[in-house]
């Protein structure tokens, strides 16, 4: 069984996703429906590829990323368009 490590990263993240939540809520919006953003290691493991293959399909623009506070993220919608040759 696989550990996952939660960072104050991982924390401050999720503390502004539910800030924009609560205020789409009392400005009587229906909230978007929050986007699965994966880090680096999950998509290594998805896409079974080593770091530095990760780090060519970033360069080259195939893989779509953002970088918060030296944490690069990707969209799991966007690993999962590239694993069904749709990317």
């Amino acid at each position: 069984m696989a550990t996952e490590i939660i960072t104050k990263d991982d924390l401050n993240e999720f503390r502004e996703l539910l800030l924009n939540d609560f205020k789409t809520l009392l400005q009587g919006k229906q909230p978007q429906e929050n986007t699965k953003w994966l880090k680096s290691y999950q998509v290594k493991n998805m896409l079974k590829i080593s770091p530095g293959t990760l780090q060519n399909l970033r360069v080259k623009g195939t893989i779509r990323y953002t970088k918060i506070g030296g944490i690069l993220y990707y969209k799991q919608e966007d690993i999962q368009r590239l694993l069904e040759g749709k990317g």
